[in-house]
């Protein structure tokens, strides 16, 4: 990897950190943060943008139910993104692995829990540069000084992202692939820690679709729908865009079934309205 590549993965990795580049979390946090969107950035800067979508894959559904309760964060996915996404793409080459193969996504799977925990360092490490801001623009506000707001709001922020996002994603990504680089060309999957690594790294993005399961399943029997599109999207080959048609057919037959219920329910509700007023008229 360039230099100028590793600066230009910094320069994106600052901007999604910034609220301000990104005129909100939505844009930055929420869309380019994440390792779907930030592979296809990641690979049009080295230069292979499947190859890189491929690598993220795994990342996405590895933290694809991420949260965040009270302002704890189990990981960055910002360092996920654009330390994780640059370092697994340049080990995999290295290796001379497929990145559409088991080895390559439970690699991408290892090395982004690993710089998943670098990213909770940098997070907090921003959070308490700005709190260091917050403090001189109070100290500065009880001295009358009002344009102090302006700095802290804007200027301030920037300069924690800059220390703390450009700077380590940029020189991790141009030292840290030398190093990938060099310890995955000499990598053999047969040895046992390897393979212990191998394990591990499958058994994540299962990890992820579980807490996501947990998340959204209230029943039991919303299960039923998961499972049956598991088996057509494994069974049959189904792609991407069938297996969501066949989910929005059955979504929609679903709603209307309880829509169904739900005026079966309302007409019951009004008979026995009616005949209890009949009774008492009587």
């Amino acid at each position: 990897m360039s230099l100028f590549q590793a600066i230009l993965i910094g320069l994106v990795s600052c901007t999604a950190a910034s609220t301000i580049a990104c005129l909100g979390t939505t844009v930055g946090n929420y869309t380019l943060n994440r390792p779907l969107v930030a592979s296809m950035i990641v690979g049009i800067i080295l230069g292979d943008v499947s190859g890189c979508i491929l690598i993220g894959i795994p990342m996405q559904v590895m933290w694809i139910a991420l949260v965040t309760p009270g302002g704890t964060v189990a990981s960055d996915l910002r360092a996920v993104s654009y330390i994780g996404i640059p370092l697994a793409y340049v080990g995999v080459k290295a290796a001379g692995i497929d990145p559409a193969s088991d080895e390559a996504f439970q690699l991408a799977s290892s090395i982004s829990a690993m710089t998943g925990t670098i990213g909770i360092t940098l997070f907090y490490g921003t959070a308490m540069m700005n709190l260091i801001w917050q403090h001189i623009g109070w100290a500065r506000l009880d001295k009358g000084d009002f344009e102090i707001v302006g700095k802290v709001d804007t200027l301030m922020p920037l300069i924690s992202h800059f220390c703390l996002s450009f700077l380590p994603v940029t020189l991790l990504c141009y030292f840290g692939s030398g190093a990938v680089e060099s310890v995955f060309k000499s990598l053999d999957v047969s040895v046992w820690y390897v393979k212990a690594l191998l394990c591990v790294g499958s058994v994540l993005p299962a990890v992820g679709i579980a807490i996501l399961l947990k998340s959204v399943v209230n029943k039991t029997s919303d299960l039923i729908f998961f499972l049956l599109g598991f088996v057509l999207a494994a069974a049959m080959g189904l792609t991407l865009l069938a297996a969501t048609v066949v989910g929005g057919v059955f979504a929609l037959l679903n709603y209307q079934m309880t829509m169904i219920k739900i005026d079966a329910n309302k007409g019951g509700g009004a008979a026995v309205v009616i005949d209890e007023e009949e009774d008492i008229s009587l």
